[in-house]
């Protein structure tokens, strides 16, 4: 079996002949550091991306079989996009500046942390229509001008890369990546103004929401007329933190659940039956809303201090729910014995089927090169013993 046949073959139940040692990509410094260590090459994390063939090199060295997040991705956000610009320079080395989603954060140059949010340009109705309701439109080019990893190349959808996907021989999994139905919405506002605006103007709330729903809608509809050769559908949305949902669970179901369900619906009239979604944070209060909708994969499963699991879930929902990672990232900091320990844990989720192990987010620069290691070759060999 090759790579994608054996991801859907676990992740439908079937009959495989091993699990594969997966991964979710790394922070820039993460590869940087081990460059200082001695472990790569500078030309070896040259042009790095995800799905890339730098990547794919990264995992013959390392020991990984692929990367989750190897995704063709149309343009479904801001398009245009805000032209960054540097507002102010303050006194201590930082710097106020506008970021391509019309967001004003406080940055320091040279560190690679998230900034903190200063201000945003979308406040009112007037704001989204002189501003923003343009740039979430459909547009061909947002599709035809995408870059699909084709090999060493990297080819736009409308000139090469639409053959290239069409190709049955890829051994790797390859995921269409919708976008989000509501994270690029709290990202452009901001939790505080996300909050206020439903308060405040329910009516534009939910046109946002159909705005953006629409827009995701004919990206995808658009591709998979044209190519259906993808192994799993794909959503990104980062609305949970530590004690739940950034939304009322409620709300986001009747407002947020039928675009899932139309989008989803899409992939189920092309034979695309897996369909899964980014969230890190503690989710589970939106689980059943994204279940009902077509969404059936939860992705990375962030352990985080609230112990996500695949566990109490398949418990719950039954094997309609499957999950990709749940794997406590934490752990490459740490020696080869809470690996071990960390592996064993991860041996009982394998067992209720429907199951792959990943890391619960992007590889962090406190990770040991040799812990990482190991973690791929012990995975190999536990996963797979018997």
């Amino acid at each position: 079996m090759n790579h994608r046949e054996r991801v859907k073959a676990i992740l439908n139940y079937e009959r495989y002949d091993r699990m594969p040692v997966v991964h979710f990509g790394y922070w820039s410094d993460t590869l940087h550091k081990w460059v200082r260590e001695g472990h790569l090459c500078p030309e070896d994390i040259e042009g790095y991306g995800d799905g890339n063939q730098t990547d794919h090199r990264l995992d013959q060295k390392i020991g990984w079989d692929f990367n989750w997040a190897g995704f063709f991705s149309p343009n479904s956000g801001l398009f245009p996009c805000f032209e960054r610009k540097v507002l102010e320079l303050l006194p201590d080395g930082r710097q106020k500046a506008l970021n391509p989603e019309g967001v004003v954060v406080l940055e320091k140059p040279g560190t690679t942390s998230i900034p903190s949010e200063v201000d945003h340009l979308l406040k009112t109705r007037a704001d989204w229509e002189e501003h923003y309701r343009h740039r979430l439109q459909w547009d061909p080019a947002r599709v035809l001008e995408a870059l699909v990893h084709a090999d060493d190349l990297q080819v736009p959808f409308g000139r090469g890369g639409l053959e290239y996907l069409r190709r049955e021989d890829r051994i790797r999994p390859c995921g269409l990546y919708c976008g989000s139905l509501f994270g690029i919405i709290r990202n452009i506002l901001g939790v505080t103004g996300i909050s206020y605006l439903y308060a405040e103007d329910p009516d534009l709330y939910e046109e946002i929401i159909n705005t953006v729903g629409e827009l995701v809608y004919q990206c995808t509809a658009f591709i998979l007329d044209r190519v259906d050769t993808f192994d799993f559908g794909h959503f990104w949305e980062d609305i949970c933190f530590k004690n739940g949902p950034l939304v009322i669970p409620t709300v986001f179901d009747a407002l947020v659940g039928p675009h899932y369900k139309r989008i989803t619906g899409l992939f189920a009239r092309h034979g695309i039956t897996l369909v899964s979604l980014d969230c890190d944070g503690c989710i589970d209060a939106l689980i059943p809303t994204w279940l009902h909708n077509g969404v059936n994969t939860m992705f990375p499963i962030e352990v985080g201090t609230w112990q996500a699991s695949i566990a109490p879930w398949r418990q719950r929902y039954g094997r309609a729910l499957r999950g990709v990672g749940g794997m406590n990232k934490n752990v490459f900091a740490r020696d080869f014995a809470a690996v071990d320990v960390e592996i064993e844990r991860l041996k009982a989720l394998v067992d209720l089927g429907g199951y792959i192990p990943c890391p619960d987010h992007r590889i962090a620069p406190d990770a040991n090169w040799d812990t990482v290691r190991y973690y791929c070759d012990r995975m190999r060999e536990v996963m797979n013993e018997g």
